[in-house]
């Protein structure tokens, strides 16, 4: 009989996607619970690739074929809807840049590789916003839930549009104009991020490289109760690996690029634990020292158990608490908070 192995927390995906070696040690169960954590962070068609030339028992390969399959079908469709909103925008003069999963399998990049892409997230100028929303509403997208409170806190105060619905094919898009809520602390350049997109060819652009690392890090680490946020360092890993090896002065423009957005903490922090999770090759690892915020930080981010459930609740209700109050002030969060409460609803994000 094999031994019973107690998953603690996530660590065994993390070691599992920085060391793909290690995986030949696994007995049973511990695969089962590998798998089911993956899974439970969205990670699983990434570690489908990374163990591709690893052995592997039948049964697990058989599970990580299957996930190489379906991500090989998400990235078709990602990239078809990202088509699909270029031919409805056909006629806007302005840039349509591509954000997120669909940017990095549109660019080719290694963190496109395996990684799971659920909406369409696009970006444009904010004053094109009229001219956008227009275009979509009459190729056939549709509010997903029309509120004129929602709608009107989206457009006072948050990144991006109310999310939009096809009506046909059932897929979401997002339209933002900036990477981070107005009401948020950091205010990030949106205009430079535009002016700086790289054109992709077909009509479509994506963030250079720099402020594609920085939206990563904004969205961790700036906007949210770190949900998912294995495998959004898991990108930022996979970007630093890749534009610092294509670029030498990459890390000097990330310090400069990371003032003009106003997101130098949150860079250094997103430094600091992708090098202590995933071993990334920071190019000089600020500070040197691990701050004891990072310890919480970590424990959020591995609060799985081997079934792949939620673990540490206080902790992730205390983010989940973080992410309300960054993204504005007291009073304000208060009102929001109570408006929802009584129409019965989550608050907006």
């Amino acid at each position: 009989m094999e031994p019973v192995t107690v998953i603690s927390d996530a660590h065994i995906l993390v070691r599992a996607l920085r060391e793909p070696a290690s995986v030949e040690r696994l007995n049973g169960g511990q695969w089962s619970e590998l798998i089911s954590i993956a899974r439970a962070e969205s990670l699983i068609g990434s570690l489908a690739h990374r163990l591709a030339d690893v052995p592997v028992p039948d049964r697990v390969r058989a599970v990580l074929q299957d996930a190489i399959g379906a991500h090989d079908l998400a990235r078709q469709q990602a990239l078809w809807e990202a088509d699909c909103a270029r031919r409805a925008l056909a006629d806007y003069p302005g840039k349509i840049v591509l954000m997120k999963g669909t940017a990095y399998v549109a660019a080719n990049l290694a963190a496109g590789v395996g990684r799971s892409i659920g909406d369409l997230d696009i970006m444009v100028a904010r004053d094109d916003l009229p001219i956008v929303e227009s275009a979509l509403l009459d190729a056939g997208w549709e509010w997903v839930k029309p509120d004129p409170y929602d709608d009107r806190y989206y457009r006072d105060h948050m990144h991006e549009l109310p999310p939009l619905i096809h009506r046909e094919r059932d897929r979401m898009i997002d339209v933002h104009h900036t990477i981070l809520p107005l009401t948020a602390g950091p205010r990030p350049d949106a205009q430079a991020i535009l002016d700086s997109a790289i054109a992709l060819g077909n009509g479509l652009y994506v963030m250079a490289p720099t402020d594609m690392v920085l939206h990563s890090i904004a969205h961790l680490f700036a906007d949210g109760d770190l949900a998912g946020g294995l495998r959004n360092l898991w990108d930022i890993n996979l970007l630093l690996r890749h534009f610092s090896e294509a670029d030498e002065e990459f890390w000097t423009e990330l310090d400069v690029r990371a003032k003009t957005h106003g997101l130098g903490r949150e860079k250094e922090r997103a430094l600091r634990l992708a090098a202590r999770l995933y071993d990334t090759p920071v190019y000089r690892f600020s500070a040197g020292q691990t701050e004891f915020a990072d310890y919480l930080y970590i424990r959020r981010l591995l609060a799985r158990d081997g079934y792949g459930r939620e673990t540490r609740k206080l902790i992730r209700f205390a983010f989940y608490v973080r992410s309300h109050w960054l993204r504005m002030p007291p009073l304000m969060l208060a009102r929001h908070l109570w408006t929802k409460w009584r129409k019965g609803g989550r608050p907006v994000g």
